[in-house]
C-alpha cells in the first residue's frame, strides 16, 4: 500500500525545521546570563547613569548648655516634734488646749491635781516661821548674855534647812502646772483629763512646722555637685510646689545605701505644708554642653550602635555614634557630634555611609524634594 503524505505532516516538518535552525544560530541563556555580546546585564549589574543623586533633608546642629537637674525623692518632715512632759506624777485635772491649737513657749497647757503638795507647802511654811522665831529669840538672848554663839548658829542652820524645804515644796507644787517648752501646733499623742501621768509622762505633743523640711538621700556620685544654700524646687504628691534652700548635707554616708542625707528648708508660715508627705526635689546643677536632637533622627548602624547619619563637606554620608545623656518626650540630649554637623532628618534609613547625596536644608519644601527624588 502506498504511503500518502498528508498536509499536516508537511506542516509539522516545516515547523520542526524552523525550530532546529533557530536553535543552531541563536544565543543560549543559562541561569539568567547570556553568552552573547548583545546580552542584557542582570539587574544587579545594571547602572542608570542618568539617575539623579538621592536627596536627603538635614538640619545643622550646634552645642547648647544642657540644664542639668538632680532629682531627689523623699518626704516632708516637721522642724521639730516636742513632747511636753510632766515633771512630777499626778492625775491630769485640766488640759487647757486641744488638738490643732497653736501654742507659744511658756503657755500653760495642763494642770495636775495639787492635793498633798499644797499641804506640804503649808507645813514647810510653818516650820520656817517656827525656826525663824526661835532664831530671832536666840539672838536677843545672846545680846543679853543668856545664850551662847553655838546655840545661835544651831538655830540658824535649822532656819536655813526649813527655808530650803519650803523652796523644794513650792517647786514641787509648781510642777503641777505644765507649760509648753516650745512653739507649735498641738497634736497626738495627747493626755485626757483623769489620766494618771507618771514623771516624764506626755501631756501634749507639739509640732513645729515652720519651717517645714524636705529630707532625701543623694548618691555618693552626685553629692559633690550640690552645696548648702543651693535652691531646690519641691513638688509634693498632694500638688503643692514650693521652693527652698539646702540647709544641711550629711558628711557621712549611710552604711547600707551609700547615700547622703540632705535637708531642704521650706517656708511654711501658713502651715499648709504637712508633715510626712511624699515629695520630689529638683535641684538645678551646673549645665554642660550637649546637642539637642529629635528621637526620629536616630538610627542604627550594622553593629547595632545608636546614632545619626550626617552629611560631610563633600556631601558624603557618615554615621556618628551618640551617647544619650537625657531625654524628654520630644527631644534628646546627646554627645558625639561636632559643631555645625549636618544631621540627616529625612531619608537617613535609605542611605549608607560613603554614599554621595544631595543635602537639602530643613527649611526647603519637603514635598518638592520628594517629587524631585521620585522623578
Amino acid at each position: 500500500m502506498a504511503f500518502r503524505i498528508k498536509g499536516s505532516h508537511i506542516t509539522a516538518l516545516l515547523i520542526a525545521g524552523a525550530v532546529i535552525g533557530w536553535m543552531a544560530t541563536g544565543d543560549i541563556v543559562v541561569g539568567g546570563q547570556a553568552n552573547s555580546a548583545n546580552a542584557v546585564a542582570p539587574p544587579a549589574e545594571r547602572r542608570d547613569d542618568d539617575a539623579k543623586v538621592f536627596k536627603v533633608r538635614f538640619v545643622t546642629v550646634s552645642p547648647e548648655i544642657r540644664p542639668d537637674i538632680l532629682t531627689v525623692r523623699g518626704r516632708t518632715i516637721a522642724e521639730s516634734v516636742v513632747a511636753v512632759r510632766a515633771k512630777t506624777s499626778g492625775t491630769l485635772e485640766k488640759r487647757l488646749v486641744s488638738k490643732g491649737d497653736a501654742v507659744k513657749m511658756g503657755d500653760l497647757v495642763c494642770q495636775l491635781d495639787r492635793g498633798v503638795r499644797q499641804t506640804i507647802v503649808a507645813r514647810a511654811t510653818a516650820a520656817l516661821e517656827q525656826a525663824a522665831f526661835e532664831h530671832d529669840g536666840a539672838i536677843e538672848l545672846q545680846k543679853q548674855g543668856y545664850t551662847s554663839d553655838g546655840r545661835v548658829k544651831s538655830l540658824k542652820a535649822v532656819m536655813d534647812s526649813a527655808s530650803a524645804s519650803l523652796a523644794e515644796a513650792k517647786q514641787e507644787l509648781s510642777y503641777s502646772d505644765i507649760v509648753a517648752t516650745a512653739d507649735g501646733i498641738v497634736q497626738d499623742p495627747i493626755a485626757e483629763i483623769g489620766d494618771n501621768l507618771s514623771e516624764g509622762g506626755t501631756c501634749i505633743t507639739l509640732i513645729n512646722s515652720d519651717p517645714m523640711l524636705f529630707t532625701g538621700q543623694v548618691s555618693e556620685r552626685q553629692v559633690g555637685s550640690i552645696a548648702v544654700g543651693d535652691t531646690a524646687k519641691i513638688q509634693l504628691i498632694s500638688g503643692e510646689v514650693v521652693e527652698g534652700d539646702i540647709r544641711y548635707i550629711a558628711t557621712s554616708a549611710d552604711a547600707a545605701t551609700r547615700t547622703f542625707l540632705i535637708e531642704i528648708e521650706l517656708p511654711n508660715g501658713d502651715h499648709k505644708l504637712r508633715d510626712g508627705v511624699t515629695a520630689v526635689a529638683q535641684i538645678a546643677l551646673e549645665g554642660a554642653e550637649a546637642y539637642k536632637v529629635k528621637s526620629s533622627w536616630l538610627t542604627l548602624n550594622d553593629n547595632g550602635d545608636i546614632g545619626v547619619r550626617i552629611v560631610d563637606d563633600n556631601n558624603l554620608v557618615m554615621f556618628k555614634t551618640l551617647k544619650i545623656i537625657s531625654h524628654t518626650p520630644q527631644t534628646m540630649w546627646v554627645t558625639g557630634l561636632e559643631p555645625g554637623s549636618r544631621v540627616i532628618t529625612v531619608g537617613q534609613d535609605y542611605v549608607i555611609a560613603g554614599q554621595t547625596v544631595e543635602p537639602v536644608p530643613a527649611d526647603a519644601d519637603i514635598n518638592q524634594m520628594k517629587d524631585e527624588s521620585n522623578s
